[in-house]
């Protein structure tokens, strides 16, 4: 694994474990953040996941884009397209007020990353 595409990796597993330390919290649990972080989460796996590709990354936050380009790349990937426009939704919804995340949509979120995590992680190059 290249030097850039491990950075990427560890900035991701940094995101994970955010979001899984603000979900176990039992007072005043910002579950916006646990939203947030899901979707760092994944972006940032997806943008390695490119990286290791020789594809440049844009920047952007819209997983629907990159999961896309990740297709393109590992024909074999693929997911559920609204899946991965609800986790960016998540990020950012609840950022200003008028909305607030929930704990079952902190949950849901959380659940989704989780599952994409263990897809994407098939597909990063060795860790050696």
């Amino acid at each position: 694994m290249s030097e850039i595409v491990r950075e990427w990796f560890n900035k991701a597993e940094g995101d994970y474990g955010v979001a899984g330390r603000e979900l176990a919290v039992e007072n005043l649990t910002d579950y916006g953040a646990v939203c947030f972080h899901a979707q760092q989460c994944v972006e940032k796996l997806i943008k390695g996941i490119l990286v290791s590709h020789n594809v440049v990354p844009p920047y952007i936050h819209d997983l629907v884009r990159l999961g896309r380009m990740l297709h393109e790349a590992e024909p074999t990937w693929s997911w559920d397209e609204a899946q991965l426009a609800d986790l960016t939704d998540a990020a950012t919804d609840d950022r200003y007020p008028g909305a607030s995340a929930t704990l079952e949509d902190a949950q849901e979120m959380f659940d989704l990353c989780t599952r994409l995590r263990e897809s994407l992680h098939r597909l990063l190059p060795s860790r050696e």
